[in-house]
């Protein structure tokens, strides 16, 4: 992990088994919290990027375009669902399938959540194996924004 300017960037890991490793953006202000998920997600055999702030993850997400994103809503610069809407709006990120994780738990930040298209939302603080279970489905499984007729309803 690296400081510059104020703002945390985390170098794609490399390994010998790079073609099978999957990309995941992590964008969470917290910057602990943000080492203990890349540490976790490195183990777990992901490539890693990551930012503390909204803006700069918009910006690696047009550049190395990830597999997943998990991303905090409230952030400087730029919050989550400015990102998420900006990434919706461009053809080589838009169906980049989409977590929240977040502090946010009144039902109604999770009902905006959904109906821009983001693929899942994760109350934190919340076990990583939990984290892990949902990585792995959003990567195997194609972004809700897919399905241009999606039609939501949250309980």
């Amino acid at each position: 992990m690296k400081q510059r300017g104020g703002r945390t960037i985390i170098a794609i890991a490399t390994t010998n088994n790079q073609t099978t490793m999957k990309t995941i953006l992590l964008i969470e202000h917290n910057n602990d919290f943000l080492e203990n998920l890349t540490e976790y997600l490195e183990i777990e055999g992901y490539n890693i990027l990551g930012t503390n702030n909204g803006k700069i993850g918009l910006e690696l997400a047009n550049k190395f375009i990830p597999d997943l994103i998990v991303c905090d809503i409230l952030m400087p610069k730029m919050d989550g669902y400015e990102v998420l809407r900006f990434l919706s709006e461009t053809a080589q990120t838009s169906l980049i399938p989409f977590i929240f994780s977040t502090t946010m738990s009144e039902k109604n930040y999770l009902t905006r959540a959904l109906e821009q298209g983001a693929d899942d939302y994760l109350v934190k603080p919340y076990e990583l194996d939990t984290l892990l279970k949902k990585v792995k489905h959003c990567i195997q499984y194609e972004s809700r924004r897919c399905n241009k007729d999606l039609h939501l309803s949250v309980n």
